[in-house]
């Protein structure tokens, strides 16, 4: 990184506290409490969020993906086999932020406002975050990176395109009493909106000033993990403990990364789609993620394509090179905020939490198109392509070209799983969880089976950190959080019970967990499936015929469920 580039950084960390003073009344109340009674063993928490992240993408997850930094943290914590998600972007970020359901946080769906409760597009006022709460507790608060929690507005016709490609000066993306300046974090910076150009994001702020330019030479994946690294050398002059929220928006299209990351992986993908997915499943079988016996690699969901016979073979190569390239880049800033940690004497009292807000994505923008927060043009005028067919004019990596990994390398990068983001089938809500607590896990290495939810980090951090959930908060009665605490999974060896019932639903697709069996819909139309995950974790063998009475009584739940947590609206 050049000198122009280090001191814009340097330039966002101290900027976005004093850009904060006008926007900061939900937190005037919280700013003194309990600041001069925090216990000296607090823990650091260090919250990292990847974005569209297959299963077994990371090394330490059966990928070949280079991820050294995430695979150290492994070695040197836990990982998880059943941590769950919500199958998409925006409810998962609402249920990681509240500890709630995604309705009852106030997004169901996405963040366009349909004025129904569970549907508002934004953070519900009876909520709490992460940051509020820890507050409380003495903690400084920051968070770098993807909010898309705000409500957005989809514009249309040539006032969206100008408004999209930088032609116009925009001081706000959204209501700023939404933003994460006015949720909690003393500091941010990161993108409003969903999708970026990773090299000149639309809806970047700081604070709550928009970033009106860059760089030559950015890249949106290292200005997140430079300034998580300037944002820790700021906490670390407190003697408090801090809340950094790192949410990363790689891997999510438009698949876009340096030419230099993109050739390390330009020959990986030439063997295909079945061959990768075969050789993931043996590593995550040898690494102990899963037992052969209880999880097969569920059947390649396009069985009549043949790589052989791939007639787009270099396109399809190239766009899986660029989504490892990205993963790749992330994990490289992901050691940048380790090798701090580790400098300033934090690492060993700093619990680092690591996630995907779902499976791999089997979208391709081109099924979009133009609008919403996808640009026509760059800043600099050149045509933003939306490729229909796969054509070597227009491969993946550039910013010129808006493209995805699809639903084929989808299914692979989901390995073991069956189907992708936005299906609640085990492959759309399967995360890769890492945890790593130096002064907190005794059995390192080791991978955990217990069922475990997004919404469960709430508790969990609570229970670590000390704070205490409230009943009211700045004058509005507070919901309560719906997970468990993993703690005590964490830190015993043997295996412990964390959530007996858990629940999905997102645009008609649907499940319900239950100790080890899983009722599962494709969407609203089709009929109920049912699954043994402790003999079937890949949902290869539908029982629903052969146990009616489990798959009424476990409707019936997921109904009550359903209306308790605002998917049916009142």
């Amino acid at each position: 990184m050049n000198y122009k580039s280090h001191n814009f950084f340097k330039k966002i960390a101290l900027l976005s506290t004093a850009s904060l003073l006008f926007i900061n009344c939900r937190n005037a109340n919280t700013d003194t409490a309990k600041a001069e009674g925090t216990a000296v063993n607090q823990p650091n928490i260090v919250l990292i969020m990847a974005d569209d992240l297959g299963f077994s993408d990371l090394g330490c997850y059966g990928g070949e993906v280079d991820t050294p930094n995430l695979n150290s943290l492994a070695a040197g914590g836990l990982r998880f086999n059943s941590f769950y998600n919500t199958s998409r972007c925006c409810p998962s970020r609402a249920a990681l932020l509240t500890g709630q359901y995604p309705h009852q946080a106030g997004i169901g769906q996405m963040t366009m406002d349909r004025n129904l409760p569970g549907y508002r597009g934004r953070l519900d006022d009876e909520t709490v975050t992460l940051a509020e709460v820890l507050k409380t507790a003495g903690y400084q608060t920051g968070m770098v990176g993807k909010w898309h929690v705000s409500p957005t507005e989809d514009l249309g016709g040539n006032e969206q395109l100008e408004w999209l490609n930088h032609q116009t000066e925009k001081e706000t993306f959204s209501d700023l009493d939404t933003y994460p300046t006015a949720r909690g974090f003393d500091k941010y910076y990161g993108n409003i909106w969903g999708v970026v150009d990773y090299f000149d994001p639309f809806a970047l702020v700081n604070g709550t000033e928009p970033v009106k330019e860059v760089p030559d030479d950015f890249y949106y994946t290292d200005a997140i993990g430079d300034s998580a690294v300037a944002y820790v050398d700021h906490f670390v002059k407190e003697e408090k403990p801090f809340f950094l929220y790192v949410a990363h928006c790689a891997p999510h299209w438009p698949l876009m990364a340096p030419e230099k990351e993109i050739k390390k992986y330009e020959q990986v993908y030439d063997a295909g789609w079945q061959k990768i997915r075969e050789e993931r499943y043996k590593k995550l079988i040898e690494k102990g993620i899963f037992k052969g016996d209880t999880t097969k690699l569920s059947e390649f969901m396009f069985p009549d394509l043949d790589w052989a016979k791939n007639k787009d073979e270099k396109w399809d190569s190239r766009a899986m090179a660029v989504h490892a390239a990205m993963i790749d880049r992330m994990d490289q800033n992901i050691g940048k905020l380790i090798d701090k940690l580790e400098a300033t004497g934090q690492l060993d009292n700093t619990v680092i939490l690591f996630m995907s807000d779902n499976g791999a994505s089997s979208e391709r923008p081109s099924q979009y198109g133009i609008g919403f927060d996808r640009p026509s043009e760059t800043r600099e005028g050149e045509e933003i392509h939306y490729p229909v067919k796969k054509s070597e004019k227009h491969l993946p990596g550039p910013e010129t070209v808006m493209s995805g990994i699809g639903p084929v390398w989808a299914n692979v990068a989901n390995t073991p799983f069956r189907y992708w983001k936005a299906r609640v089938y085990e492959g759309g809500i399967t995360s890769p969880f890492i945890i790593h607590w130096p002064n907190g896990i005794k059995e390192r290495g080791g991978v955990k089976s217990s069922a475990a939810h997004i919404i469960d980090i709430m508790p969990t951090v609570l229970e670590l950190s000390g704070a205490e959930y409230p009943e009211e908060f700045n004058g509005k009665q507070i919901d309560p959080y719906m997970g468990n605490s993993m703690v005590s999974a964490i830190k015993n060896a043997e295996e412990t019970t964390i959530n007996e019932t858990l629940f999905w639903e997102h645009f008609g697709a649907a499940a319900l967990r239950k100790g080890d069996w899983k009722l599962v819909k494709l969407d609203a139309n089709a009929p109920w499936e049912l699954y043994n995950l402790k003999e079937d974790r890949t949902e290869m063998h539908n029982l629903a015929t052969q146990f009616p009475d489990r798959v009424s009584a476990m409707q019936e739940e997921w109904n009550t469920m359903a209306q308790e947590t605002d998917v049916f609206p009142n």
